[in-house]
Order: C-alpha cells, then structure tokens, then sequence
C-alpha cells in the first residue's frame, strides 16, 4: 500500500442517491462494500460524513434562520449519518466507532484524539460525527482538521464524478478535468472541491486530496495502492 492511514470524505447528499433527501439503503450497502474491501488490506481508516441530504446549515441561515442554530443542526445531520453507515458497517462485521465532538454517550463516543488513534491502531474504522463542535466550520473542514490530528497519509474526496474539472460536468460537456493541481490553483480558480478554510489548512500541513468517484467499484483501493484515480492536490505539480 502506498497510504496505510486514510481519511474519507463523504458528503451527506451521496447517501441520498437519487431520492435526493434522506438515506438511502442502496448506496449505504455500496460504500459499505467499498470501505470494507479496503479495511481487509490492513489500510486504517477514517471517514467523515456530511449532513447535506437532511439538513444544510448554510441554506437554514439564507432562510432566516440564525446561522449557529442552522450549524448545530447540521452537526445532528452528520451524527445520523454517522450511525447509518455505523450499522452498514457493522452488518458487514467491520468493527465501527463513531466519535462525536459534541457529547451525546447514549450513541457515541465523545471525540479523544488519543483514543482515536487507538481505534485506528486496532483496525477499527472510526467515524467522526457533529463536525468540529463549532458552528461556521464546515465537514470539508473536519475532515482537514482530523486528517491532521490523526496524522492521516492522505484526504480522499469522495464525489459523484472522476475528479476536479473547470466547470461542472454534469452541465457542460466541454468541462476539463485536471490530474493534478496545487493548492494555490485550487484557490486562485475559485474551483469549489473543498471550502477555503480546509484547502489552507492542508496547504499548511502538506496534506494531500485526492478527488474521485466514490461510485466507480474499486476506486478507493486503487488509490490506496498508488494508481492515478481522480484528481491529485498537492503542494507541488
């Protein structure tokens, strides 16, 4: 394996699939598939789930809403997917642990860096739920900010496409695709693969982000083994 510990980005709307809202069984049954094909090559493994398909804390704040409310909210989204894809997990007899940073002990563990890492030394796939704790940071975020707390080799962005292109490619059929990009180009082109915040804050600790299609069987192994999937950002091209 060229990564042995790798962070997981999943956004809450990828569990929608194609309802839109909510959780669908389907794609629960497929990324579990995924994560457990690749927990069985001895890669640690932590994923970050989004809140999207319940609950955005952004479009609550645009409808009136008070912004650290509509976050808060967001945070619980991200906890009930976390324990959807627990029990996905789990059905699967891959040992899940989910980690809140907002304490809730009757369904999760409170989040302990330490403890974290024990988790991960022992195999367990962890899942850390309710983002940062803090309102105004999204799960993009998160996932920098644990990714680097964990010492993680490597941010794997799962999306709906094969990687970064100029403009959407569900829309345009002239978009490009990019192999590999620096974070500054991430930046300067406004390229919406991560929130700004969490862009500078893997540039600032040399993370890299791969950026591929979580629905393509067998991308997430083949990334983990060194193959060129999706897009790369790094801090050199």
């Amino acid at each position: 394996m060229k990564y042995k510990r790798v962070l997981i980005k999943l956004s809450g709307e990828a569990l929608a699939g194609d309802q839109g809202t909510g959780i669908s069984g389907d794609i629960l049954n497929k990324i579990s598939s995924e994560i457990k094909s690749l927990q069985e090559t001895g890669c640690e493994i932590a994923i970050v789930v989004g809140g999207g398909n319940i609950h955005r804390g952004v479009a609550g704040a645009t409808s009136g809403m008070d912004r650290a409310t509509s976050d808060y909210m967001g945070m619980m989204a991200t906890v009930i997917n976390s324990l959807a894809l627990q029990d996905a997990l789990e059905r699967k007899d891959v040992y899940t642990r989910v980690l809140s940073a907002i304490a809730m002990q009757e369904v999760a563990e409170p989040y302990i860096r330490r403890r974290a890492v024990r988790h991960l030394e022992k195999k367990r796939v962890i899942i850390f739920a309710a983002g940062t704790g803090n309102p105004y940071f999204t799960t993009d975020t998160t996932a920098a900010l644990r990714a680097n707390e964990i010492h993680a080799d490597l941010i794997m962005k799962a999306t709906k496409v094969d990687g970064i292109y100029d403009k959407d490619p569900m829309k345009h059929k002239d978009a490009k695709k990019f192999d590999r990009l620096s974070y500054i180009e991430v930046l300067n082109k406004d390229l919406k693969v991560m929130d700004s915040t969490a862009i500078t804050l893997c540039m600032d600790n040399d993370m890299d982000i791969v950026v591929f299609n979580m629905f393509e069987s067998g991308n997430i192994a083949k990334i983990v083994n060194g193959e060129n999937i999706g897009t790369v950002v790094t801090k050199k091209i």
